[in-house]
């Protein structure tokens, strides 16, 4: 029989590949899945999310990532500041002098003022955006023709001048347990100077149109200010008013000086927003508007005497009808 055929030798198993090494996640493997918030909110600041480096989980970009790279940079260098105005240092300071003889007078009255009056203020807020809007038309003619800048003082003084007529007490005084009224009103204006505050005296104010009043006032400012009044310029007032509003206060309580029982003090004109009604529905506009004080002895003046010659004065002002007693 004829041998067996062999079987042939099985081939040889292929020899295994090595195995791959492992590739390290990138740092950013989270990176490309962004929450549609925090792309919506690097599209609204324009930032480039692959200039992000994520601080969540696998480097995940968070909200607050966004928000830091949109964020300024903070400079440790400190922030400019602007200058206060420079201050001019008094030549008073750390000095000693003695009172001017003008002061002890002020002083001594004002003392006697304090300690024989009951004194009071009143204060009232008055619309004067008339009075501004009738004195921006008029004061360039007012200048022409008179010479004088038309201020907001003579208004006042001719208001508080024709209110005195009506309520008289405010203008009287007290001459031992009687009360006299006096048949003029002679108002006095108190004029800051370097020697110290004095009151020259406008006479028969009440008689005068804007103009007279004006360039009184000018005048007797001047005059007092270079020491060229009279000394019959200074006394036979009646009641006083005093500008406070001239270095920009909005009101104080002045001090009564005898023998007068009344003094005026007008406040700064300022704009601002005040609730108006008109036929019954109430808007918001800007307005003219200034305080007015009155301080008076309260043994002859009540408060409702005062509050009565406020609003009158308050009327007279918040028509704003000057045309006919402007005189120019």
């Amino acid at each position: 029989a004829p041998a067996p055929v062999a079987a042939p030798a099985p081939a040889a198993a292929p020899a295994p590949a090595p195995a791959a090494a492992p590739v390290a996640a990138p740092a950013n493997a989270h990176a490309g899945y962004v929450t549609p918030i925090v792309r919506k909110l690097a599209n609204d600041k324009g930032i480039d999310l692959a200039s992000v480096t994520g601080t969540g989980v696998g480097g995940r970009i968070r909200k607050q990532d966004v928000l830091a790279a949109g964020a300024p940079a903070v400079s440790t260098a400190a922030p400019a500041t602007k200058a206060a105005p420079a201050l001019e240092v008094s030549p008073l300071r750390g000095t000693t002098v003695p009172m001017s003889r003008l002061r002890k007078v002020v002083a001594e009255r004002a003392v006697l003022s304090m300690t024989t009056l009951a004194q009071l203020t009143t204060v009232v807020e008055v619309d004067v955006t008339k009075v501004a809007n009738y004195r921006d038309e008029v004061k360039a003619a007012f200048q022409a023709k008179t010479g004088q800048k038309l201020s907001f003082l003579p208004f006042f003084v001719l208001a508080a001048a024709e209110a005195l007529k009506a309520f008289p007490i405010i203008n009287a005084t007290v001459d031992g347990e009687s009360i006299v009224y006096p048949d003029h009103e002679n108002v006095s204006i108190a004029v800051d100077t370097e020697r110290g505050l004095l009151t020259p005296v406008v006479r028969n104010a009440s008689d005068l149109n804007i103009a007279q009043l004006a360039a009184e006032i000018a005048d007797k400012a001047d005059r007092t200010r270079n020491n060229k009044l009279t000394p019959d310029e200074l006394s036979g007032g009646t009641f006083t008013v005093t500008n406070t509003g001239s270095r920009g206060a909005l009101f104080d309580t002045p001090i009564v000086f005898l023998p007068q029982s009344a003094i005026l003090g007008t406040g700064i004109v300022v704009k601002k927003p005040v609730v108006v009604s008109d036929e019954g529905l109430d808007a918001i506009a800007i307005r003219s508007t200034v305080y007015l004080a009155l301080s008076y002895d309260h043994r002859i003046v009540d408060g409702a005497d005062a509050a009565r010659f406020l609003g009158a004065v308050k009327a007279r002002l918040e028509s704003g009808d000057f045309a006919s007693v402007l005189g120019i």
